[in-house]
């Protein structure tokens, strides 16, 4: 019993440890999905969700980063079952409302649009839940990132988890927090490293990252300089004003997010946590220095986020209309 005792006073006092070596305390379920899943009950679905995300992207680049998000946010609560997009109901509370989601999450009706020409093609086939992981392949595409196989056959949930996005990681976590975070989910601090790198489109809000302009150490000068001009320090002033989390080049998906987080430009306290936090300044300097690694990784460890618990089989339905259970 020694031995076991050994392991486990190792495993409680270091998880950081642990997870360097790739053993998360989460898991990804094993399921039956298949990247051929709709070629023969509706063939044209991939190619129906591209040119709809391709219009959307174009028309707003932000919109890559949107839907890019919805997937992540659908994923880390209770598995990728598009229970995220459920709306509020006299009898039924979901997760849009949540604190990490409310004035947040966007792009739904992007998603309500593939819904309903998907239906129009192949009624009752084509999931919800599914659309969301292709959206967010086919967005980061559209904006310059890799490319990835996305395993099909999700089905969606007919109920949602407000209290469960508590475990959606937080712009003001340090790097052991989110460490945790991703490490429930079943992910090594690599492949969290990597895929924090989603910030390298989109915008935040300065209500999330006041904190860090005027109370930060680890902060590049005239980067705070440049982005306090428009965001106030005195709180619920200028909350909803928004800036880009990667300042170097917001519309493209590349690298530069790691490189401003070298360079102390992070926008988040989270996303500088990465480089200043500690444990995880060795990634951001590889990834940072070759882009073509941290593509590769990224796409990766999307691959694994959308196989997070999905619901297969006869499991969960294939709603008619993505913001309410058939």
């Amino acid at each position: 019993m020694g031995c076991y005792q050994t392991f486990f006073f190792k495993l409680s006092f270091s998880l950081v440890l642990l997870l360097i070596v790739g053993v998360g305390l989460g898991g990804v379920a094993s399921a039956e999905l298949s990247a051929s899943f709709y070629d023969k009950n509706c063939p044209n679905a991939m190619s129906t969700i591209k040119s709809a995300v391709d219009s959307a992207v174009y028309k707003e680049a932000r919109m890559g980063a949107s839907l890019l998000r919805l997937h992540f946010h659908d994923c880390f609560v209770n598995g990728c079952d598009a229970s995220l997009l459920l709306d509020d109901t006299a009898t039924f509370i979901g997760e849009k409302t949540s604190v990490a989601n409310a004035n947040s999450l966007r792009g739904f009706d992007v998603i309500d649009n593939i819904k309903a020409e998907l239906e129009s093609l192949c009624p009752n086939m084509v999931s919800c839940a599914d659309i969301l992981a292709v959206a967010a392949r086919d967005s980061i595409v559209a904006l310059g990132g890799p490319t990835y196989t996305v395993a099909l056959g999700r089905r969606d949930s007919t109920a949602a988890n407000l209290t469960a996005t508590d475990d959606l990681p937080s712009p003001f976590a340090n790097v052991t927090k989110l460490i945790a975070a991703f490490s429930k989910m079943g992910f090594t601090v690599k492949e969290m490293v990597a895929l924090s790198g989603a910030h390298t489109i989109g915008q935040a809000r300065c209500a999330v990252f006041r904190g860090r302009l005027y109370n930060d150490t680890h902060i590049n000068a005239s980067f705070a300089a440049a982005v306090r001009a428009k965001c106030p320090g005195n709180r619920g002033s200028g909350d909803n004003i928004l800036s880009q989390l990667d300042v170097t080049s917001p519309t493209r998906f590349d690298n530069a997010y790691f490189k401003n987080v070298v360079s102390q430009k992070g926008l988040l306290h989270s996303d500088q946590q990465l480089y200043s936090g500690g444990f995880t300044k060795t990634a951001v300097d590889a990834y940072a220095n070759n882009a073509a690694s941290f593509m590769e990784d990224f796409a990766e460890a999307m691959n694994k986020m959308g196989r997070l618990s999905p619901l297969t089989g006869s499991s969960g339905q294939i709603r008619t209309n993505c913001r309410k259970v058939n």
